[in-house]
């Protein structure tokens, strides 16, 4: 089991929320490492030291590219890079309809396949949009954290894979690390996340994978930008480099995150955070509430709590913050208020989750 200190400052709010979430001592130690030319020899000796890890947990023989940005700078150049005709965006969620809208503002034409938040998109769905040939590329967010929606992601990339031509663009933000994801099995063409998430770091750095053809794509899209350019990104980790400046903080303390994970290892990693998914959800059905998210198609990361009891929920997640330094989360988007949030990813354990539960359950309304 990981166990990982966390010393917090006086007056420190322990965040239970989707994200960001808490970041260990140890991973701060590393972050806050002294400053090395990123053009020197450090750096790309830091880079190669990890790549084999990234690839592992990827899921991939390929490269694997640190980006300086959140993970919506990648979104955006995934859509530059491989859009030619039209991109099918996948909505279930507030950050997923988001992407349509990005779609747009990068001029490309773009169509969404929405489904009720609280719902996920089902293959059969896909591949009723993808058989009419006009979509040459497809984006879906595998795990919408607004919802707590997790989508079928082995069975969609199997629809996928029917259609060639069409380039699948993933955003694995709040399920990287918590459920395995095998990139190059499935056929996807960009995979990507963030720090902040489950892989518990200080927002800023995005990390991503590119396929082959991915990038044969890229080659034929003369208006693909620079900063997001996966052509950039390949060309400098061929000499383990980055385009543009790195947040050499984070990637030291990304090296420090890989020693924690490879130690406690991925089954376990991916057990764990099951087993913790787990109390939250036994904890919603004991206390009178519901899941928001449809059963069989529920985050592992998070759960949705629907409240359906009509508790005054911005009161409750006060109670909490004042009487035990926690905070959840109370809704997002559209269903503030009527949801509330609560997050197991990261570093979290069996007894900081029970200890969580205990607190929630005496915060409740009589």
């Amino acid at each position: 089991m990981l166990n990982i200190t966390n010393t917090t400052a006086d007056g420190h709010i322990k965040l239970f929320i989707p994200g960001p979430v808490e970041v260990s001592e140890k991973t701060f130690r590393a972050f806050c490492h002294p400053q090395v030319g990123h053009r020197g020899s450090e750096f790309p000796a830091l880079y190669e030291s990890i790549h084999p890890r990234l690839q592992q947990l990827f899921g991939t023989q390929g490269p694997v590219y640190l980006a300086t940005s959140s993970a919506w700078g990648v979104m955006e150049g995934s859509l530059r890079n491989l859009t030619q005709k039209k991109v099918l965006n996948c909505m279930c969620g507030a950050f997923s309809d988001k992407w349509l809208d990005v779609s747009k503002r990068c001029g490309k034409q773009a169509e969404g396949l929405r489904v009720e938040w609280g719902e996920p998109i089902l293959p059969e769905m896909i591949d009723k949009k993808l058989a009419s040939g006009e979509f040459d590329a497809l984006t879906l967010i595998h795990n919408e954290t607004s919802t707590g929606v997790m989508n079928p992601l082995t069975d969609i990339a199997a629809v996928v894979r029917k259609y060639p031509e069409v380039m699948f663009i993933v955003d694995s933000v709040s399920s990287f690390s918590t459920v395995p994801i095998a990139m190059d099995e499935l056929g996807i063409d960009v995979l990507l996340t963030g720090s902040q998430k489950a892989l518990a770091m200080p927002p800023g750095l995005a990390l991503f994978s590119t396929s082959e053809r991915a990038r044969a794509r890229a080659a034929t899209i003369h208006d693909r930008g620079y900063y997001f350019d996966f052509l950039e990104f390949h060309k400098n980790w061929e000499k383990f480099m980055t385009p543009s400046t790195p947040t050499t903080g984070h990637i030291w303390a990304l090296q420090s995150k890989l020693e924690d994970i490879f130690e406690e290892g991925l089954v376990a990693r991916y057990a764990r955070h099951s087993k913790l998914n787990s109390m939250v959800s036994d904890w919603v059905i004991a206390n009178g509430f519901e899941h928001f998210a449809r059963e069989g198609y529920r985050s592992k990361s998070l759960v949705c709590v629907k409240n359906n009891r009509d508790i005054n929920v911005p009161a409750f997640c006060s109670a909490l913050k004042k009487k035990h330094k926690v905070a959840i989360n109370g809704g997002y988007g559209k269903i503030k208020g009527v949801t509330f949030r609560v997050s197991n990813m990261g570093d979290e354990s069996e007894a900081t989750m029970a200890e969580l539960l205990q607190w929630m359950t005496e915060c409740l309304p009589a």
